[in-house]
């Protein structure tokens, strides 16, 4: 009778120690393809564009939902009629 091995296979073992490998090599790099150019002018350049193009939000969201528009139930009365 063969007795059961209590030990993985090496092909599993060394699967998964590439994978537990790859995964903490991973976490530790974060992205490989940087978002902006590594030269200062440029940097500062896109990073400018970038805040610009974030400072409009607030207005974009008002617009979205409705918030720029006067209220319909106002708590005064306007006179839209000819008198």
């Amino acid at each position: 009778m063969d007795k059961a091995s209590p030990v993985a296979p090496t092909g599993l073992r060394k699967c998964l120690l590439a994978l537990l490998m790859f995964a903490s090599i991973a976490v530790e790099v974060g992205c490989f393809v940087p978002i902006y150019s590594s030269r200062r002018d440029e940097r500062a350049r896109q990073l400018i564009y970038n805040s610009e193009s974030l400072r409009h939000i607030p207005e974009i969201w008002e617009r979205i939902w409705f918030l720029d528009m006067p209220d319909t139930a106002t708590p005064y009365r306007v006179h839209g009629g000819v008198i």
